[in-house]
């Protein structure tokens, strides 16, 4: 399977939040998923670290590239046409990087790593 990694389940997996459901410790560990993880929630993790939001065990920019090499996650580029199927979604969620996940999730027929119940209404495969 392919999925995209929400930010917070990025974020807790590895940070070793208990908030992580034991499904998607399970489906995050399965070594036969190929696990991506957007510029979108870099870009996230950044704004949120440089506001003091988000305390990381070394800068964000460090951090997501270590992580991302020692889990084999794959870095998933934001598209111009990942940014334009925004346009397309129903406004069920305000969050614009979450929307953009689910416009990337769409777009990519990939499943969605989260904990967050808004993105069942919208149609994507949604893994908690």
């Amino acid at each position: 399977m392919k999925a995209i990694l929400d930010t917070h389940i990025f974020l807790w997996w590895n940070l070793d939040d208990p908030q992580l459901s034991d499904a998607l410790r399970e489906t995050i560990s399965d070594g036969s998923n190929t696990l991506f993880l957007s510029a979108a929630s870099a870009w996230e993790i950044a704004i949120k670290a440089g506001r003091g939001r988000l305390t990381l065990p070394e800068p964000p920019g460090k951090f997501i590239a270590n992580r991302i090499t020692l889990h084999r996650i794959q870095p998933l580029a934001v598209q111009l046409s990942h940014a334009a199927h925004v346009y397309n979604l129903p406004d069920h969620h305000r969050d614009p990087f979450d929307r953009l996940l689910i416009a990337q999730g769409q777009l990519e027929e990939m499943a969605i790593l989260t904990a967050d119940p808004v993105f069942a209404k919208y149609r994507v495969v949604t893994i908690k």
